[in-house]
C-alpha cells in the first residue's frame, strides 16, 4: 500500500508527460501617490509633495489620496516613494505638549482667561488636558485656535 502512495505522489511532483511549467504571474499593478521627497516630521503635506508610480495593489492597500493628505501634519519623517496611509498623518496642532497656553472660560456672557500649559498635543475641536499656571489645576478643554484651549460648556 505504501508503495503505490509513493508512486501516487512521484507522478504528481513530476506531473504528466508533455506538462509545460507557468510562469509566475506578475502582480496587477495599479498607479498610487506616493511622496515625492522627504517630509519631516510635523510639516504639512501640499500637493507638490506627491506624485504617482505603479505599485503592486498589495502595496497600495490603504493609500491616501492626495485631496485626503493635503493640510494634514505629518507623524513622522516619511521617505520619498513612500505610500501615505491614515497612520501617518494627523490634523494640524495647534497646541503641542509642554508649550503654554491661553486657557479660556466662557459663560453667559462672561469671559474668563489665565495662562497655562498643554499636558498634550491637539489639533482643532480635539480634546487637550491643560494644567493652570494659577493654580497648578488640571482641566480639560478644547484645542480652538493656535495656543488656545476653551475649557467649560
Amino acid at each position: 500500500m505504501s508503495a503505490r502512495f509513493a508512486l501516487l505522489a512521484l507522478g504528481a511532483v513530476a506531473g504528466p508527460a508533455g506538462a509545460q511549467v507557468r510562469p509566475a504571474t506578475q502582480p496587477a499593478m495599479v498607479q498610487v501617490a506616493v511622496l515625492g521627497h522627504p517630509v519631516g516630521q510635523g510639516k504639512t503635506l501640499s500637493t507638490e509633495d506627491f506624485t504617482y508610480e505603479d505599485r503592486a495593489i498589495g502595496q497600495a492597500r490603504g493609500a491616501l489620496d492626495p485631496a485626503d493628505a493635503v493640510g494634514k501634519e505629518a507623524v513622522r519623517s516619511l521617505a520619498p516613494g513612500s505610500v501615505v496611509r491614515i497612520t501617518d498623518v494627523v490634523t494640524p496642532r495647534l497646541v503641542r505638549r509642554g508649550e503654554p497656553v491661553l486657557i479660556a472660560y466662557r459663560s453667559r456672557g462672561l469671559l474668563i482667561t489665565t495662562s497655562g500649559r498643554a499636558l498634550a498635543s491637539a489639533g482643532s475641536g480635539e480634546p487637550v488636558r491643560v494644567v493652570a499656571a494659577s493654580t497648578a489645576r488640571t482641566l480639560d478643554g478644547v484645542a480652538a485656535a493656535s495656543g488656545l484651549v476653551l475649557v467649560g460648556p
